[in-house]
């Protein structure tokens, strides 16, 4: 039973994504609802891409601060599991607090360091900055800033290419 619910919170993310991304369809109030209570729906069931996702939706549009926390809580559950986009989240949620969860510099450094580790630019951005100005309870290191700085350029999108009136240059 667990893998044919599995299958059917898998099929609800794919038409919450669907309804998400298509421009075609109406934004109609009654389609937003259907698609943010999909989302609710496979997160609730622990999908990792839904809590990643809604919870980052909670977490930043949310109206109440009951969504604004329960947004975090999926956040850092789908951190947990390994999303590279929650741990990068879960690092801003520590870095400025909220209600439920405060201010703590050395939590958000934990996953900024776990997400630019696994290949998120903007977390290494992010900590070499830090290193760079004594940010985050950091001590400032030139060294370890230039570390997590070239880190970042590593990972950054092949779509990061600037074009220059004369030819194109890449960020490697």
């Amino acid at each position: 039973m667990t893998q044919a619910s599995s299958l059917f919170t898998r099929l609800e993310y794919r038409l919450a994504q669907q309804l998400f991304h298509t421009r075609w369809l109406p934004r109609s109030p009654r389609t937003q609802r259907l698609t943010l209570h999909l989302f609710e729906r496979c997160a609730d069931a622990g999908h990792p891409a839904a809590l990643s996702l809604y919870g980052h939706m909670l977490f930043h549009r949310g109206v109440s601060p009951q969504d604004k926390a329960r947004g975090a809580r999926y956040v850092l559950e789908a951190a947990q599991g390994g999303d590279l986009k929650a741990q990068y989240q879960a690092g801003l949620i520590f870095e400025y607090g909220c209600v439920q969860y405060p201010r703590r510099e050395d939590r958000a450094v934990t996953w900024y360091a776990r997400a630019g580790e696994a290949g998120h630019a903007l977390a290494a951005t992010r900590l070499g900055k830090a290193y760079r100005n004594g940010e985050l309870g950091l001590p400032v290191d030139g060294a370890q800033a230039a570390h997590w700085e070239a880190l970042a350029e590593r990972h950054l999108p092949l779509d990061a290419v600037e074009l220059d009136s004369e030819h194109i240059q890449t960020r490697h």
